[in-house]
């Protein structure tokens, strides 16, 4: 296995549930309106430190959708998806952004830096 590489972070970060690494920041939030099989999810311009896994096809309450699950970097978890294609013209959108589940994976951390 080779050396873990992960991006740090600043400002109002969202972290891994289970390791703390981090996600997402809170000025990438597109949408806190989504759903997920374990609950509230936000959908988010970029995210980092994680990696995609296969593309599939998935139903889902606005349409078909080409997704791919994606996974923390630091533990290896599901922490959410990326839509790689809309099917539907009105969900077009989503193309290139990322779903992460809010309550089974993020933890909200603020982190200051000290300046002098």
């Amino acid at each position: 296995m080779g050396r873990l590489f992960v991006v740090h972070l600043e400002g109002r970060i969202y972290s891994c549930k289970h390791c703390r690494t981090p996600l997402a920041v809170s000025e990438d939030i597109v949408s806190k309106a989504f759903h997920s099989r374990h609950g509230k999810a936000y959908l988010f311009r970029k995210v980092a430190n994680v990696t995609i896994g296969e593309k599939e096809d998935r139903p889902m309450i606005t349409g078909m959708h080409t997704v791919a699950d994606i996974f923390c970097v630091g533990c290896g978890s599901v922490v959410g998806w990326t839509y790689i294609t809309a099917h539907e013209k009105s969900q077009k959108y989503k193309e290139g952004k990322s779903v992460i589940e809010r309550l089974v994976k993020l933890m909200f951390e603020i982190t200051f830096l000290n300046v002098m």
